[in-house]
């Protein structure tokens, strides 16, 4: 089976991202290279490496039954002739099997990085880590709320 030709990496991401919102394993493994060298990182989970570790990962995700729905945001991307980096932010509304809201949001701030090949651009790097909790600046009084009457 011939694997689709991602000619520049944000049609590799466009279909990234698409594939997990549709929970869509043979999709998503269309983006991916299937090199040995390939990493992958969830949240607060261990590092995967290689493209067989990812896929397996990819398909218990997917065998959940909740869905993704991804907006990202705050993305900054630095390219070269052969590679890109991509760092963003992942904002994540968890779905159940029959699209009712199944969960809370969460931020993931996220790096994917996208080799050029002969065969268009692959991801070899996605890793996602939790958004730190917004600072609280302990130097600005806490005023008491104001009520209207």
């Amino acid at each position: 089976m011939k694997k689709t030709t991602f000619l520049t990496p944000q049609d590799a991401e466009a279909a990234f991202y698409e594939a997990l919102e549709r929970a869509d394993l043979d999709a998503m493994m269309e983006v991916w290279s299937e090199d040995d060298e390939v990493s992958c990182v969830h949240p607060g989970g261990p590092r995967l490496t290689g493209y067989e570790q990812v896929r397996e990962n990819w398909a218990q995700i997917f065998k959940s039954g909740q869905r993704l729905h991804v907006h990202l945001s705050d993305q900054v991307i630095v390219s070269g002739m052969m590679v890109s980096v991509h760092s963003l932010h992942e904002n994540i509304l968890v779905r159940g099997a029959q699209g009712e809201a199944a969960g809370g949001r969460s931020i993931v701030v996220t790096t994917n990085v996208y080799l050029r090949s002969g065969s268009g651009w692959r991801m070899v790097v996605h890793h996602g880590s939790p958004a730190p909790a917004p600072a609280v600046r302990r130097d600005v009084p806490v005023e008491a709320p104001k009520v209207l009457h």
